[in-house]
């Protein structure tokens, strides 16, 4: 019974010790992290709790906020503001066409940046050095090269009797000519899909060649199936950003002509930075986000059944 006694009380003084030294590492452990912690809660949960907040009022910054309940946000689905449906239009026609021709051609230079060619390192440098260039300084660049009347993109098309375009100073031409631009910074899709190139198994290939398969054959049943799950990932990012899309707009177009580029983020912009409305431009935030967070949940939806990921069927 002594020896029993014994052992019990030694067990549960090693519970207390191990209890005790769990809750010192958890200690240390968040008080190393608070810094980040603190940073996330006050910087990114305080303001995204306060839009939500200020959506359900009507707050001009001079007087206090006045609840209005949902109001703000009948008056923006009600259509009884004039620019936001014609924003929402704009915004999916650009992110519809700008994301897939995005994906697309980041993929095929990630292909061929991936190839064994002379400078091959230097290629990589220069279509991924536009990322590095700020959006804003960028985009004075493409209004200068884009200038109808003496830009020098119309200028080389005249010189090879090419026809010319109104580039940006057109209502019909102003989109497709922003998707463009978008073309400039897919550097990072570039990256990304080129590190998961160069993680396809080369026994893939070789198995296809012994087969007597050609190239195309190598990029439709190997290269893309191994990189789907590249694809998507890039696919969710890239939706997400061209919803966001703000600056190339606002340094180029101001939304004109006649509101033909007026993107969501930039009326949401104008409407509180300019209108002083910022229950309705946080109303209209929220609603952005309920947007980009539909089509996340649809594209997880759908990954399953389209999405390889190395060793599934192990899993299975």
């Amino acid at each position: 019974m002594e020896i029993s006694t014994e052992n019990q009380l030694v067990v549960s003084t090693s519970k207390k010790m191990l209890k005790k030294r769990v809750a010192r590492e958890l200690f240390n452990g968040l008080l190393f992290a608070s810094p980040v912690l603190l940073g996330f809660l006050i910087f990114v949960i305080g303001p995204v709790l306060y839009t939500v907040f200020l959506s359900f009022t009507k707050y001009n910054i001079v007087s206090a906020p006045k609840f209005v309940g949902l109001d703000n946000y009948v008056h923006l689905l009600s259509g009884k503001d004039a620019f936001y449906y014609p924003a929402v239009r704009a915004t999916f026609y650009y992110v519809m066409i700008s994301v897939p021709a995005g994906i697309i051609f980041s993929f095929f230079i990630a292909i061929l940046l991936n190839m064994k060619i002379r400078g091959r390192t230097i290629f990589r440098a220069i279509f991924y050095l536009p990322v590095i260039i700020p959006l804003a300084a960028s985009s004075v660049i493409w209004l200068w090269l884009l200038q109808p009347n003496f830009g020098v993109v119309n200028f080389i098309l005249e010189t090879f009797h090419l026809p010319t375009s109104l580039w940006l100073s057109s209502d019909g031409t102003v989109i497709p000519t922003l998707i463009l631009i978008s073309l400039w910074t897919t550097g990072n899709m570039i990256v990304i899909f080129l590190a998961g190139l160069q993680n396809i198994p080369s026994h893939l290939y070789e198995a296809l060649e012994v087969d007597g398969g050609n190239s195309f054959q190598k990029l439709v049943y190997v290269t893309i199936p191994m990189s789907s799950s590249i694809i998507f990932f890039n696919t969710v990012i890239g939706f997400i950003n061209a919803f966001q899309t703000f600056v190339q707009p606002y340094v180029m177009t101001q939304g004109g002509p006649n509101k033909a580029s007026y993107l969501y983020v930039l009326y949401l912009f104008r409407e509180g930075f300019q209108f002083s409305n910022f229950g309705t431009s946080s109303a209209s935030a929220v609603l952005l986000f309920l947007i980009i967070l539909l089509f996340t949940w649809v594209f997880f939806k759908f990954s399953k059944s389209l999405v390889y990921y190395e060793g599934q069927e192990d899993r299975k």
